[in-house]
């Protein structure tokens, strides 16, 4: 598993599971099927700009900091045009081309931001595949995001 992998699955246990620990977090990822070492998880944790942060509910665990005042949206947006190559939408899905080992950490940007456009995402090495519920979804999400990109 590289780094960009191991990176987009924990970003995924932490916006979806309450994690105030590096060994919750370590277990997580093993129950993932992740091996990693609590060194690497700490250089992960400063990479991705992970805090504590109590929640709504008063506990604290790790969230990813959202600082700058940059919404998910506009993180998005900024990720597509960094890393984003081109997009093709065929019926009710998208396939978006990445530059390599990109796929999974836009998909895991995608995946944190609820659209109802988007019922899920598939992510590879450099392509994601990004799954509407009909075809005018499809076609609402590819219509936002095809200015975005390189091509």
């Amino acid at each position: 598993m590289n780094k960009a992998e191991r990176q987009a699955a924990l970003a995924k246990i932490i916006n979806q599971k309450s994690i105030s620990t590096q060994e919750e977090l370590l277990s997580e990822l093993k129950n993932a099927g992740i091996d990693a070492t609590q060194a690497t998880i700490s250089r992960d944790i400063r990479e991705m700009r992970v805090v504590k942060a109590q929640d709504g509910t008063g506990t604290v665990r790790y969230t990813l900091f959202r600082g700058d005042s940059e919404s998910e949206l506009e993180r998005l947006g900024n990720s597509v045009r960094e890393v984003g190559l081109s997009i093709t939408r065929v019926e009710f899905m998208n396939i978006i081309k990445t530059i390599p080992s990109n796929g999974n950490l836009l998909a895991a940007i995608l995946d944190t931001i609820d659209f109802p456009q988007v019922v899920g995402t598939l992510a590879g090495h450099d392509t994601i595949v990004v799954i509407s519920p009909d075809v005018a979804s499809a076609e609402w999400f590819n219509k936002q995001y095809k200015n975005n990109f390189i091509e």
